[in-house]
C-alpha cells in the first residue's frame, strides 16, 4: 500500500451541527491552525498534484468503435455519442480529498463537520474519523473548499469539468474501461472457503475489502464502507481511486443530452440547470462509481450519474452522502511551481457564501 503524506500527522476530529446548520461562517474570526500547519497544509496539497498535459481525446462511451469486445461499456444514453473534446493542460489531486485536508479547512475557518440525514451518527461520525479515507460532502462544499484552494494559494484551483474528469480517469484519453493501474480489473476468484464468500479486489476495491475493513475498525457500515484513498495501485497517470471507494463530484450540470451539443474545445457543461430528477431537484453531474467491484465490470471511465447538489433525495429531501466524494484540479496549462511560503490570511476568506 503507498502510503500518503499526512501533512499534520494526526487528524482533527470536529464536532457536527444539525443538517441544516450552515457550515460558512457568518463574521471574521481568529484562525485555529499554526503558521507551521497552514505552510505543511498548502506544501502538501501542491506536492499532491499530477500535471496532465492537454490534447484531443473522445469523450464517451468508446466500447463499441474502440473496446476489444466492440461492446457498450455504458448502456445508458447519456454517454453517447462519442464526441471529439480537446482540453487545456491543467494539474489534478492525485487523491479524493480527504477526511483530514477538509477538517483542516473546516478548522481553518471557524467551521464544524455538517451533519447528514439518512446515516446513524455513529456511523457518520466512524466514517469521517480516519484522516485518510475521503471527506464525504454535498457539491456546495465542494465547490467552497476547492475555491477557498484557490485563495490561500493564488492558483487557480477549481472542480474539475466533467471532460477533465474523463481525460484524467482515462490516463489522457486512453481507451481504457475502469481508472486502474492497467486499465481492468483485477480481483481474487471466487471461493467457497473465502471468509463471507468476499473475495477481495487487487487492484479496485470489492464488497470483500469494505466489509474486511469495517471489522477491522469496528464499525457496522459493512459494504458501504470508505476505504483509504491510496489503498490501490493508481491509474497509469498516477491518479488514484478515481472510479471506486466513492462517485466524484465536477463542475458541470447534468444534461443527459449534453454530448450531442457540446464544444469541442475545453467543454463547461450547460451554463445554466437543466435536468431535474424525479423529485423536482436540479442535479449536478457525478463521476466514478460509489461502491465498485472488480466482480461487475463495467466501463465506470465513462459512466455519468446525475445528483442533486444538496445530496437530497426522496419526498422528504432526505441528505445521504454517503458516496459522494470530490478532488480539485488547477487550471493553469504549466505545471504548479515547488511550494513556495505563503502568507497566512489573518480570517476566513469573505467571499465563501453559503450557497444551500
Amino acid at each position: 500500500m503507498n502510503t500518503i503524506n499526512l501533512m499534520f500527522g494526526v487528524a482533527v476530529v470536529l464536532g457536527m451541527q444539525g443538517c441544516e446548520q450552515a457550515t460558512t461562517p457568518t463574521e471574521p474570526r481568529p484562525v485555529a491552525v499554526t503558521d507551521t500547519e497552514f505552510q505543511q497544509f498548502v506544501a502538501s496539497i501542491k506536492n499532491n498534484l499530477i500535471f496532465v498535459e492537454g490534447g484531443e481525446f473522445l469523450m464517451g462511451d468508446f466500447g463499441p468503435e474502440y473496446a476489444p469486445e466492440r461492446s457498450s461499456y455504458d448502456w445508458d444514453k447519456d454517454s453517447k455519442p462519442l464526441h471529439k473534446v480537446e482540453l487545456t493542460s491543467y494539474s489534478i489531486n492525485r487523491f479524493k480529498v480527504t477526511n483530514i485536508e477538509f477538517q483542516f479547512y473546516l478548522r481553518y475557518n471557524g467551521m464544524k463537520l455538517k451533519e447528514k440525514g439518512a446515516v446513524i451518527k455513529s456511523e457518520w461520525d466512524n466514517i469521517n474519523s480516519v484522516p485518510n479515507t475521503p471527506a464525504h460532502i454535498d457539491w456546495y462544499e465542494a465547490e467552497q473548499y476547492c475555491s477557498w484552494l484557490g485563495s490561500v494559494t493564488d492558483l487557480p484551483f477549481a472542480l474539475p469539468t466533467e471532460a477533465q474528469w474523463e481525460y484524467a480517469a482515462r490516463s489522457r484519453g486512453q481507451f481504457l474501461m475502469v481508472a486502474t493501474d492497467n486499465g481492468t480489473y483485477k480481483a481474487e476468484p471466487y471461493s467457497l472457503v473465502t471468509e463471507s464468500y468476499d473475495p477481495k479486489g487487487i487492484n479496485i476495491s470489492s464488497r470483500g475489502n469494505r466489509v474486511t475493513f469495517a471489522k477491522e475498525m469496528g464499525w457496522k457500515t459493512g459494504s458501504f464502507t470508505p476505504l483509504p484513498v491510496d489503498m490501490f495501485p493508481p491509474n497509469p497517470l498516477g491518479i488514484y481511486s478515481m472510479t471506486d471507494n466513492g462517485y466524484e463530484w465536477v463542475k458541470d450540470w447534468y444534461d443527459p443530452d449534453y454530448y450531442k451539443i457540446s464544444p469541442m474545445k475545453d467543454p463547461q457543461g450547460p451554463s445554466n440547470p437543466v435536468f431535474k430528477d424525479t423529485f423536482g431537484n436540479y442535479t449536478k453531474v457525478m463521476r466514478g462509481q460509489s461502491y465498485a467491484d472488480p466482480h461487475w465490470g463495467g466501463g465506470f471511465n465513462v459512466h455519468r450519474t446525475e445528483k442533486d447538489p444538496m445530496g437530497r433525495f426522496g419526498e422528504r429531501g432526505t441528505i445521504a452522502l454517503g458516496s459522494s466524494t470530490m478532488r480539485c484540479v488547477v487550471n493553469n496549462p504549466e505545471p504548479v511551481t515547488h511550494p513556495r511560503s505563503i502568507n497566512k490570511p489573518d480570517a476566513a476568506p469573505s467571499e465563501l457564501k453559503d450557497r444551500q
